[in-house]
């Protein structure tokens, strides 16, 4: 993801902006997000085979991108977008949480599950703005009411950030501090 982006939600810009039209007006949870590839060309089939096919050799190398291209979270530890437990049973591995353990083995922090699903939900994919806003509203809780002050969210792809403030949201409703949230790709608008 080239620079210059936004400082709040890692969308290229042409300078530099605290916040850009992506995400102007909106209330986002998180205080950064940040991708390490765009999820256009071969990005795409490549995390639809990660995602739906169980190719498990992506996420160390999604891991060694982000790593290159995103600069590490000031965060105490890692966490994950939990999966849908329907959905998860027809996959081999979650992307996001197999993502997050290759990330905390190369930054040096620790993997926890802090966040769980309150619900289930419709899928994400091919709803508009206000849709998934909605979808995701309510969707997550903190695991415990021990939460650490600084906290990374991994997920697999950053769409619109409301799946990401969501679980930012969650967290921090658990007093957590910061959350800072890092995806393998991101789509661009």
């Amino acid at each position: 993801m080239p620079a210059p982006r936004c400082a709040l939600c890692g969308a290229p810009t042409a300078w530099p902006v605290e916040r850009c039209r992506e995400c102007a007006g909106r209330r986002l949870a998180f205080a950064s997000a940040r991708a390490a590839i765009a999820y256009a060309g071969p990005a795409r089939p490549l995390v639809r085979a990660w995602k739906e096919r169980g190719v498990r050799r992506v996420a160390a190398l999604a891991a060694e991108l982000v790593v290159a291209h995103v600069e590490r979270p000031p965060a105490d530890v890692i966490t994950y977008i939990p999966p849908d437990p329907e959905r998860q049973l027809g996959r081999a591995a979650h992307p996001a949480e197999a993502l997050a353990g290759c990330l905390a083995d190369r930054w040096g922090l620790p993997c926890e599950p802090l966040i769980v699903r309150s619900r289930a939900a419709p899928r994400q994919a091919g709803q508009q703005l206000g849709a998934r806003r909605r979808n995701v509203r309510g969707l997550f809780a903190a695991a415990s009411d021990a939460v650490p002050a600084a906290v990374v969210v991994v997920d697999d792809v950053y769409t619109t950030g409301s799946t990401a403030s969501a679980a930012a949201l969650a967290l921090r409703a658990a007093n957590a501090q910061s959350v800072y949230v890092v995806t393998f790709a991101r789509t661009l608008r």
